[in-house]
């Protein structure tokens, strides 16, 4: 029973929850990548060389993602056993939290070895926190949505990353431009990490307003007094399902990684670009995929998801060497055609991901199948993406190396997702 008996006002309410909830975890996630490109390398990392600097920053970055499935399997097992809601706002309070410490942890000059210590902690507590939250957000808004409009209601938390995205950078560059360079790399940086406590309020409000999703009170009148690991069951019964939704990810995240982190790096380090240039090209890119994620979301509900993640997937082949083509021209304007190439393949994937994760479990164990499809998918993808990146630039000294490592990764994504069955045709949905 998923959309049934939830009036139109409900459905709005938790579309919207779950794209500020998903905005600002995102943000919270997003603002720690850009400032490992820019200043965490110096600020917790100075008395290295500075590309193992920028190594270290991008490996404190990484660990965030490896902790990623153990949230996955944390609030997986709570959200399918003690309901969406309050699993989702756990780990938006944690995230809240542990993304406001950053921004008050003192650096590598005040207390030494202690203070990238601690950094490689709380980022962990934002690894554990986000692979919690993306379950929740996407079945507090598919499992509401009507039969015949999952994918675009489930849009709305995948709509968070492009908002999220242009939030993050926007901030930072609005910061560097006012404060200028040195106040920025003093405490300025800390700004945006001080702001993530607005995601403690919309916890609040979430906790306050939100009923379970009508699928859940469902599962748990059914199944009242059974004692089960909703874990163990997923890699039981759906084994298959949680590998392909892996595999599928990679390039989705991947990509997604080296086009708004490595690509950041890329340009400011290697070809000496202003910060304002990469940033503006981010930021374009992004702006479009706010309208493009919707847009294939509902394409899905008309011609099932599989047909547009696959073209998705095909889009990320055709454009892993044309995006550092462009990039590679310095030009502001060439930079944002290539990032939008990429983010364009990106978009096709991450718009119906949500309705496509989420119908390939039943709903006993879809908060943890689907959580941990997408958070394996998120280690092997985007956790290592930058750091892979710099390595295999580092090592050959050509960004053809990047656009090789994209293609590979968009094969993958293209054979998992072709294995995986059609499931918003209504014979071959799961039961709900």
């Amino acid at each position: 029973m998923t959309g049934v008996g939830a009036d139109r006002s409900e459905v709005r309410r938790t579309s919207l929850v779950s794209l500020l909830g998903s905005t600002i975890e995102w943000y919270d996630f997003f603002i720690y990548g850009t400032a490992a490109a820019l200043v965490l390398n110096t600020a917790f990392f100075p008395s290295v060389d500075p590309f193992v600097g920028t190594l270290a920053a991008f490996s404190s970055f990484a660990v965030g993602f490896i902790a990623r499935p153990v949230g996955g399997i944390i609030w997986g097992h709570f959200g399918d056993r003690i309901g969406r809601k309050k699993a989702l706002v756990s780990a938006l309070f944690l995230m809240g939290a542990s993304t406001t410490l950053v921004g008050l942890l003192p650096s590598y000059a005040t207390i030494g070895v202690a203070a990238p210590i601690l950094l490689f902690v709380l980022r962990i507590l934002q690894g554990l926190a986000v692979g919690g939250q993306w379950g929740g957000a996407v079945l507090i808004a598919t499992e509401y949505a009507p039969p015949d409009r999952k994918g675009f209601y489930g849009s709305f938390p995948q709509l968070g990353v492009p908002v999220a995205v242009i939030l993050s950078n926007g901030i930072f560059l609005a910061l560097e431009a006012g404060l200028g360079e040195e106040a920025f790399e003093s405490w300025g940086w800390r700004v945006p990490f001080l702001l993530s406590v607005l995601l403690i309020g919309v916890a609040l409000y979430a906790q306050l307003r939100l009923e379970d999703t009508p699928a859940f009170k469902e599962i748990a009148a059914k199944d009242a007094g059974k004692k089960r690991s909703p874990i163990i069951e997923v890699l039981r019964s759906h084994p298959r399902q949680v590998l392909l939704a892996a595999g599928s990810f990679i390039a989705v995240n991947g990509g997604f990684y080296v086009y708004i982190v490595y690509a950041l790096s890329y340009g400011t380090k290697v070809l000496k670009l202003p910060e304002s240039t990469m940033l503006i090209g981010i930021l374009g890119s992004s702006a479009v995929n706010l309208a493009l994620i919707p847009a294939f979301a509902l394409l899905s509900d008309r011609v099932g998801r599989r047909p547009v993640y696959l073209a998705g997937a095909i889009g990320t082949i055709l454009a892993a060497f044309p995006v550092f083509w462009l990039i590679d021209t310095r030009s502001t304007f060439l930079i944002f055609l290539g990032l939008l190439l990429g983010g364009i393949a990106n978009s096709a994937m991450y718009g119906p991901q949500a309705a496509f994760f989420a119908e390939l479990f039943s709903a006993e164990v879809r908060y943890s199948g689907a959580s941990l499809g997408y958070q394996i998918g998120a280690v092997l993808g985007g956790g290592l993406a930058p750091l892979i990146a710099a390595a295999l630039y580092q090592a050959t000294g050509t960004s053809a190396s990047v656009s090789l490592y994209l293609l590979a990764m968009g094969v993958i994504t293209a054979v998992s997702a072709w294995l995986l069955h059609e499931t918003h045709k209504p014979r071959d949905r799961v039961t709900t």
